[in-house]
């Protein structure tokens, strides 16, 4: 397994990992800032002065509770959710390229401290792959790049996965991520040339 980072000095979120039977792109939760001041600015957050406030608070009006069934209830639903909300966050994303077989979407969520608690994975065969392409959508007024898989279904139908939809990188990221799947599941190396898989 090698690690690089090909963009270390405006993107160091994407990192390349090559193992020997394919290539794992990965974009992490995280990126510098646009000030050029070389802060991080995180996507996920670990426990922050609210968070560990969320005790002490629910210390004192515990004694208060403690008759009414409804008002334990309501507190148990909010740590509940508050816990919840911490364990779900996008950690990082990943595409992991298979040249023979396909490619792989993934999204690994938890608490940033932690290794991941879910991952959800989405694999497309090389035989229905039809493309992977950047594309660009309008939200709100902002013109947005997404890379996205393009592949057929059962129904003989034309759909569109959407890669690292969660965090939505830049654009330099997205070619470089572009690059590299074109390279090793659309190049036909004998001939030089692009060719459908």
């Amino acid at each position: 397994m090698q690690r690089t980072r090909p963009l270390p000095d405006c993107h160091p979120e994407l990192s390349v990992i090559e193992w020997p039977s394919f290539r794992e792109y990965r974009v992490e939760n995280w990126r510098l800032a646009r000030d050029g001041s070389g802060n991080v600015v995180r996507g996920a957050t670990s426990w922050g002065w609210i968070d560990l406030c969320l005790p002490v608070v629910i210390s004192f009006i515990w004694p208060g509770f403690r008759g009414n069934t409804m008002l334990c209830a309501f507190a148990v639903l909010v740590v509940g959710f508050t816990m919840y909300c911490r364990c779900v966050q996008v950690l990082h994303e990943s595409v992991l390229v298979f040249p023979a077989y396909g490619i792989q979407l993934e999204t690994h969520r938890g608490y940033p401290l932690l290794k991941p608690l879910f991952v959800s994975r989405r694999f497309i065969h090389a035989s229905l792959l039809e493309d992977f392409i950047i594309n660009e959508g309008l939200r709100r007024w902002n013109v947005r790049y997404y890379l996205a898989a393009v592949h057929g279904s059962s129904t003989d139908k034309i759909a569109l996965d959407v890669a690292f939809e969660n965090i939505l990188p830049h654009f330099p990221v997205l070619l470089e991520v572009y690059l590299g799947v074109q390279e090793l599941m659309f190049y036909n190396h004998t001939n030089n040339m692009h060719t459908r898989i």
